[in-house]
């Protein structure tokens, strides 16, 4: 049987209305709703924000949410659904993420793969390791500074912080502990038994299960997906992973489809290509996007090639000489197209938004059909950036 035929165009549309990037005229905006349950439902249907230790502008995981939400969304709900109501919680998805607290079962795989003896980044200090496992159930919450010269305990006359620090990795990557909140920007790690609700399911999935949340997350985040979609940066789960999604495909749940010319099957939802084509008449014409660096619809980058034909590479890890773009470049997206970057550089005491470079995609539209709308996102953000003006530079 021949497969259901999407355009690129179209599977464009699709990807950007999974990412909450296209608003809905037939559904109530999240940011309608109490920001607490925004951000948590955000969560839960990206599946994860990515944490950035970067701050040249608000951070990703805080960018990536006012994306979505507008401003609704404060940076203080972060800590306080952390911190507080423990809705949320810190873990790795392909990086440091906050991840919805309904999906804190679906880590335990990964976390029995750590304990089992993978290492995270060094190599393991068992010593050590049980040395930060004593003082924390000790004295509680701990950060790494906690740690910093502390005396021969374990062995050594003097250990330095960074092997404390590894160790404190290492057991949050096995589920030993959890950052328990934020104090500026420093992890607070407790034992996971402190810091877990008592109402989280903890039952380790099945493989079925495993691979069934990852094609279901990745469908409902994502779209319109492939198994090297599902399986970014989790080589090792492709085979579980096709498992699933046959089974889903044999039983009706998912459909698969082939996008423009691509030679390989893709798969969405049986109702998204009517429901995400549907223009929306709630949008504001035209609909403009300042991305982060490591928002969820263009972290990856072979994706994100393929899909909408944007080569984009963040520059910041680069030596100055050979960046094009500038050291930390923000994706500019028009409707489903992305038409250009721009080179930012926050400087909250001043209270300007300096924009160092502008660059223009050379298949973007006349600029008169984007810049104003353009210009007015741009205030917007320098706003959420603290900020009450943009200078180009």
């Amino acid at each position: 049987m021949p497969l259901t035929q999407i355009s690129l165009p179209d599977a464009q549309k699709i990807a950007l209305y999974a990412q909450l990037l296209l608003p809905d005229a037939n559904e109530p905006p999240l940011q309608a709703s109490n920001p607490l349950t925004a951000v948590v439902q955000t969560l839960e249907h990206l599946g994860y924000v990515q944490i950035d230790t970067l701050s040249v502008v608000a951070r990703a995981h805080h960018h990536v949410l006012w994306t979505r939400l507008g401003n609704a969304y404060s940076e203080t709900v972060l800590h306080e659904l952390q911190a507080t109501h423990k809705l949320i919680f810190e873990y790795w998805s392909h990086a440091a993420s906050y991840l919805p607290m309904s999906h804190y079962r679906f880590t335990l795989p990964t976390k029995e793969h750590y304990a089992g003896g993978k290492s995270h980044w060094f190599e393991q200090d068992i010593r050590m390791k049980q040395y930060v496992l004593e003082r924390i159930a000790a004295e509680g919450a701990l950060q790494t500074k906690d740690f910093e010269k502390e005396p021969d305990k374990v062995g050594q006359s003097w250990y330095a912080w960074s092997a404390a620090k590894r160790a404190l990795e290492q057991l949050f990557m096995e589920g030993r502990l959890m950052v328990s909140r934020r104090k500026g920007f420093n992890k607070v790690y407790d034992l996971c038994e402190r810091v877990l609700p008592n109402w989280v399911n903890t039952m380790p999935p099945t493989d079925e299960e495993y691979s069934e949340f990852l094609v279901k997350t990745a469908l409902r985040a994502h779209g319109i997906i492939t198994l090297p979609d599902v399986c970014y940066l989790r080589p090792r789960l492709k085979n579980i992973v096709q498992q699933a999604i046959n089974r889903l495909q044999n039983n009706g749940f998912i459909l698969p489809v082939k996008v423009g010319n691509a030679n390989q099957t893709a798969y969405t939802l049986p109702h998204m290509p009517d429901k995400a084509l549907i223009t929306p008449a709630t949008r504001h014409h035209p609909l403009v996007h300042l991305l982060s660096p490591f928002d969820n619809v263009v972290i990856q980058r072979k994706r994100l090639q393929q899909l909408f034909g944007f080569d984009y590479q963040i520059e910041c890890y680069m030596p100055q000489n050979k960046r094009k773009y500038g050291y930390f470049s923000l994706p500019v997206l028009w409707n489903n197209q992305f038409i250009g970057r721009i080179d930012p550089k926050t400087d909250r005491k001043s209270g300007i938004f300096y924009i160092k470079n502008r660059f223009v995609e050379p298949n973007a539209p006349p600029m008169h059909k984007w810049q104003p709308a353009l210009e007015q996102k741009l205030q917007a953000f320098a706003q959420f950036n603290g900020c009450n003006r943009v200078v180009y530079l």
